[in-house]
């Protein structure tokens, strides 16, 4: 898939309780450190006092931090090379905790408070635009990142506001500069004037299109919540679960794990602590901190997988074929293999009966990725093709006998995990990614067998991406049918039925099922 899942550490605690409702007891509600005089800027715009009193924090000068500590730095680290770079956080953090040395604790907190700000500046930027006395695009991008730090600790983390505010402004002057640690220290005192819920309130009020109020409530852009909202329909469920998706988007997932069948165990992740997982075979959650320590992680054989892709990859292995191949194995395609997570899942499924799995991938260092997760298996059952999916139906026409359709998409089903996405997504990326969706089904459709199978999978829930997709491509393509995908999830699923079927269709939710919104549709050539 064009989109890799992350993978959230648990959130840890931090020696700095807050005890009751959080942010109370520090605004003035006074512009940018100033207590009465003549307001002033410097050449480059930021503000002096004059004849006022300066307000670095509520620390007396003695007193006031004068280092960034090392997890805060972290998060800051991750956000800005998210904003700056177009990084992703679950690439980023585990690089930067290792950097600076952070222990089990505070790497906890680097990762609630990263992941946090990430998945709250919506919300957050519109509380700062009420207490910046600026537009949010005027202001250096590394204060706007420092600040939305600010704001997660004193809105939504159980930390002192004190700590917050002369943290966040020790950060800023140890790796901004002096002057603007002044401006956040003004900015964030406003920020204590209420808690969430007061803001929230406050960024509400007046409004009446639902849609505006929940990308307010639960920060995601509006589009995107008109986007879930017609999901949901689409996908035969209630639009009043608007709120509770949304909700699920913001919270901090679970480490799912899979055993490679046949090859793999739990026990290791079992004596850390890990659950059994509740829906698929051979899972479990993980929230114990740095999963590559598990010793299965490194070989290979326990991989890092949500449950909803371990799924929707059993569904189709599972699935009855029509007809068997003539003297031989069967032959699986992975069109869109890469990072390899399914592809391995897959092969290791196969692997008892002597299945060879052909995986693709068009970009080379993702081609590599897939070689690594493949290494655990005997090297004759499977090989890389390093090419344009688009092509093999062409060029090996009626020769597989399940093929594998992880297609490309938005992600808007993994926004828990990969909460930046949703500032990067646009609505124009469905149009760009629509031929190529289409062409790829196309092109697993002719290169499956007859009587074999095609999954269609998307970590996306939008309709233009899912139904309309596998519709378009079947009404110009007679001799296909559509199997039921939610009696096929149903099969494989060890949590009992999980009402994820719609028509011949099925979808999984964060809200309902707690994996990703994984879309399956399964399509078998007729004999």
């Amino acid at each position: 898939m064009s989109t890799t899942g992350g993978t959230d550490k648990g959130s840890g605690g931090r020696s700095e309780r807050r005890p009751g409702a959080a942010g109370k007891g520090g605004g003035n509600g006074q512009g940018a450190g100033q207590a009465g005089g003549t307001r002033r800027r410097d050449d480059q715009g930021r503000e002096r006092n004059r004849g006022g009193e300066r307000r670095f924090s509520q620390a007396a000068p003695s007193q006031r931090t004068r280092r960034a500590d090392p997890a805060r730095l972290v998060a800051f680290e991750v956000l800005r090379a998210v904003a700056g770079e177009d990084a992703y956080a679950n690439l980023v953090l585990p690089a930067s905790i290792r950097k600076h040395r952070l222990d089990r604790r505070d790497a906890g907190f680097a990762t609630e408070l990263t992941y946090g700000a990430l998945r709250g500046q919506g919300t957050y930027d519109a509380v700062l635009a009420r207490c910046v006395d600026r537009p949010l695009d005027q202001l250096d991008p590394a204060v706007l990142d420092a600040l939305r730090l600010g704001v997660h600790q004193l809105l939504a983390m159980r930390v002192p506001a004190h700590a917050a505010l002369d943290q966040t402004v020790g950060l800023v002057r140890a790796v901004i500069g002096a002057g603007p640690s002044s401006l956040v220290n003004a900015v964030l005192r406003k920020v204590t004037a209420h808690d969430r819920e007061g803001w929230t309130a406050a960024l509400v009020e007046g409004l009446t299109d639902p849609t505006a109020i929940a990308a307010l409530t639960h920060s995601h852009p509006e589009w995107i919540v008109r986007a879930m909202r017609q999901a949901l329909v689409a996908h035969g469920r209630d639009v009043t679960e608007i709120d509770a998706l949304l909700a699920a988007d913001n919270a901090a997932p679970m480490v799912h794990l899979v055993a490679l069948p046949g090859l793999g165990t739990l026990d290791d992740a079992l004596e850390e602590g890990a659950e059994p997982g509740r829906l698929a075979p051979g899972s479990a959650y993980y929230s114990g901190g740095d999963v590559s320590r598990l010793p299965g992680i490194a070989t290979g054989t326990l991989r890092v997988q949500d449950s909803g892709s371990q799924l929707v990859a059993r569904a189709l292995a599972a699935v009855d074929l029509h007809g068997s191949r003539p003297g031989g194995a069967e032959q699986w395609l992975d069109l869109c293999a890469g990072p390899g997570g399914k592809t391995a899942l897959l092969a290791a499924i196969g692997l008892d009966t002597g299945v060879h799995l052909t995986a693709n991938e068009p970009v080379p260092h993702r081609a590599q990725l897939v070689r690594q997760a493949l290494r655990p298996l005997p090297e004759d059952s499977w090989t890389v093709r390093v090419g344009d999916g688009r092509d093999i139906g062409q060029e090996q026409p009626d020769h597989y006998d399940r093929v594998l359709v992880d297609a490309p998409c938005t992600g808007l089903g993994a926004l828990r995990r990969r909460p930046e996405s949703r500032w990067r997504r646009k609505p124009s990326d469905l149009v760009g990614l629509a031929p190529l969706q289409r062409e790829l089904l196309t092109s697993a459709l002719d290169a499956v067998a007859p009587g074999g199978v095609v999954a269609y999978v998307t970590c996306s829930p939008h309709h233009a991406e899912t139904d309309a997709v596998v519709d378009d491509c079947l009404r110009k393509r007679p001799g296909f049918e559509r199997l039921d995908a939610g009696s096929a999830l149903d099969a494989v699923s060890i949590g009992g039925p999980l009402d994820a079927g719609h028509g011949t269709s099925a979808q999984l939710w964060p809200h309902v099922h707690g994996t990703d919104a994984m879309y399956l549709a399964l399509i078998r050539k007729n004999p």
